[in-house]
């Protein structure tokens, strides 16, 4: 649920960010191994806690700042993140 109403709009359900908002942001598809790969959990973590306001390929990339999730929240957030990227 959390996935759903809080990263879903721009990330997709499947993490593909195949929505209009994560094409409108050129986002990065996080089911490819190779996203996952270069990215620690620490790093999502970050990502979430901290938000993003970054530049990519000239499209202004920003994800609102989560920190009020609690550690357990975060935790099923990264899981879930992982969960996209491996083999169904």
């Amino acid at each position: 649920r959390l996935w759903k109403s809080k990263c879903a709009s721009c990330h997709g359900m499947d993490g593909k960010a195949a929505t209009d908002k994560g094409r409108k942001m050129k986002m990065n598809d996080m089911s490819q191994k190779a996203w996952q790969a270069a990215r620690s959990d620490a790093q999502l973590k970050k990502a979430t806690v901290d938000g993003v306001n970054k530049e990519k390929d000239g499209v202004k990339q920003e994800m609102d700042a989560y920190g009020d999730l609690t550690a357990d929240q975060l935790a099923g957030l990264v899981q879930y993140v992982r969960w996209v990227g491996a083999p169904h």
